[in-house]
């Protein structure tokens, strides 16, 4: 049996124990992530019998604020665990009942735990996959790959390099680079310092994973920001000269997971959902298709290749003392570091 005809077993045996019927399941998600396949819609629409509406976003802001203006329209909904605390907060998602989520227990009781998804003895969120915002490099501008996250600030880079449009992303980019803990920032001034002297080298920036494709696949940059998960498909689906480098200072780790928004209409779907996506026959379908980031799934993980580079190298204890995890921020520390991003963009022409 395929892999992908073991999802069609697994989700045939979720619909009958979830009692599904036809129903529409509208999910909210970055656009090409996972969620959106079509193998994987087709897989899901045929085993459950709902039917999958996919939206998107571009910023984790953007996701929150169409979960505010459009209450009860969204069913399931991918959140970076860092926001988490903000949409329990204001009373956006619901607490979920893993109980129904079979395969809820295979996931590292480590991310299944975080204090980012559960409040109270409640969770808001279960873990799906984790990846790092680290460099990614033009293969053809490159004959080693390089170790330092300095290479970006190279003149022999200048007006090749690109970073995403995200404040609180290129703050956190500009602490490893200064030594700092993204989550614990104690100079700030140094950061935006740094980065001040990265923007002479900037070529543009890029909001969608779309716009950083392009521009790899058109020869016109060298090195960036860029999410593994994103370089992984970029270079397995897409076949561009991408290649992801964890630099030695270290990178910025993200951990996304499923929640229930209040008021979904569709509950018992978007528990049937979020098992299939975290079931280990669709992460490996969706990685060997699509290149993606690291399951929280322990046992979808073992499921890949020993020499996978989610395996191998992104389960690498020294790589793992490297990367630091975003952790939730205050709204004084957002606006602190959108001004001083803002105040930064306008040297870039």
């Amino acid at each position: 049996m395929n892999r992908l005809r073991l999802i069609f077993a697994a989700s045939t045996i979720l619909a009958s124990a979830f009692g599904a019927h036809a129903a529409d399941l509208h999910v909210l998600n970055w656009k090409g992530y996972g969620a959106d396949e079509p193998w994987a819609v087709e897989a899901f629409e045929k085993a459950t019998g709902n039917k999958v509406i996919n939206d998107f976003f571009n910023s984790e802001q953007e996701m929150l604020t169409k979960i505010r203006t459009n209450p009860g329209l969204y069913d399931v909904v991918m959140i970076n665990a860092a926001f988490n605390d903000q949409a329990t907060a204001e009373n956006l998602i619901q607490p979920i009942d893993t109980s129904k989520i079979a395969n809820y227990g295979d996931i590292s009781a480590e991310k299944a735990q975080s204090p980012m998804l559960v409040k109270d003895g409640k969770v808001y969120g279960v873990p799906w996959v984790w990846g790092l915002t680290a460099l990614a490099i033009n293969d053809k501008s490159f004959d080693t790959p390089p170790t330092s996250i300095n290479v970006m600030w190279d003149v022999k880079h200048k007006g090749r390099v690109v970073i995403r449009d995200d404040a609180v992303e290129a703050i956190q980019f500009g602490a490893i680079a200064t030594g700092q803990n993204i989550n614990d920032i104690k100079d700030l001034d140094t950061v935006k310092a740094k980065l001040t002297s990265l923007m002479p080298q900037i070529k543009t920036f890029w909001s969608a994973e779309n716009d950083f494709n392009q521009l790899i696949a058109s020869n016109q940059i060298d090195v960036g920001t860029y999410w593994s998960g994103s370089a992984d498909r970029a270079k397995t689906q897409f076949k561009l000269p991408v290649s992801l480098v964890i630099p030695q200072e270290g990178a910025v780790a993200w951990l996304d997971a499923w929640s229930i928004p209040v008021g979904a209409k569709n509950v018992a779907g978007a528990e049937a959902f979020i098992n299939f996506m975290i079931e280990p026959s669709f992460y490996t379908e969706w990685v060997t298709k699509v290149g993606a980031p690291v399951s929280a799934n322990t046992k979808a993980v073992a499921a890949l290749p020993e020499d996978s580079f989610n395996r191998k190298v992104m389960g690498d204890p020294e790589v793992a003392k490297r990367i630091q995890f975003q952790a939730p921020i205050t709204d004084a520390q957002r606006e602190a570091y959108l001004k001083a991003w803002q105040e930064l963009k306008v040297n870039v022409k």
